[in-house]
C-alpha cells in the first residue's frame, strides 16, 4: 500500500510513527506504521524551505531536519510546535551545505555533498565534536553513517582511479580508508 504525499526527502520511525519530511510543501507528515494509514497530524516548521533528509534520534525524542537552505531545524516528537532553528550550517568563514543526516546515540552526523565534508554534533550541547577527514579523491560525499566501532561508512563520488566513479568506502576514525 502506498501514498502520494508530495516530494518525499526524507523517511524516520520512532515508535509505532512514520514521520515523512516533504519538499513540497515543506512539511512533516505522520503515518500509523502499522496500518501505513496517515494520522491527523501534519507538522509546519515555520522558516524551513528546502529539506533534504530527516532522522529521529530515540535518545532525546527529537526529529532533526537537514534544510538546504544552510540550517538544521529540531522538532520535538512529543510536542511538534517544540521546534527551533537548532544549527546554522552557515557562517562568515565556513558554509555546510546539508544533504544527508544519520544520528547515533547522542550524536548528529551531518553530510555536505560540496564541499565535501563530514561533521559531527552533540545533541545535547550542539557542539562540534569533530570534522571526519576525508580522502583528498572524494568529490562529493552522499551519505555517511558511523559504525558501533567507531568507523565510518561513506557513500561518496571519486576514488583515487577515476575521479567520477561512486564508490563506499569505510574510515577509519582518525583519517584512512579502512
Amino acid at each position: 500500500m502506498s501514498y502520494v504525499v508530495g516530494w518525499v526527502q526524507g523517511v524516520t520511525v520512532l515508535d509505532n510513527i512514520m514521520y515523512v519530511v516533504c519538499a513540497w510543501p515543506s512539511t512533516i507528515l505522520l503515518y500509523n506504521t502499522d496500518t501505513y494509514s496517515p494520522l491527523d497530524v501534519v507538522i509546519n516548521v515555520t522558516g524551513m524551505n528546502n529539506p533534504s533528509d530527516m532522522v529521529v534520534c530515540r535518545y532525546d525524542r527529537q526529529l532533526y531536519v537537514a534544510d538546504e537552505d544552510y540550517c538544521i531545524w529540531r522538532v520535538s516528537a512529543d510536542d511538534h510546535s517544540d521546534q527551533e532553528k537548532w544549527l546554522p550550517t552557515e557562517s562568515t568563514t565556513d558554509t555546510l551545505r546539508v544533504t544527508r543526516l544519520s544520528v547515533t546515540s547522542r550524536r548528529l552526523l551531518v553530510t555536505s555533498w560540496y564541499p565535501p565534508s563530514l561533521h559531527e554534533y552533540s545533541t545535547t550541547d550542539r557542539q562540534l565534536l569533530r570534522v571526519v577527514q576525508l580522502p583528498g579523491y572524494v568529490n562529493g560525499l552522499y551519505h555517511a553513517v558511523e559504525t558501533t566501532r567507531g568507523t565510518f561508512v561513506i557513500s561518496h563520488q571519486g576514488k583515487s582511479q577515476n575521479k567520477w566513479q561512486d564508490a563506499v568506502s569505510e574510515l577509519i576514525r582518525f583519517g584512512g580508508v579502512a
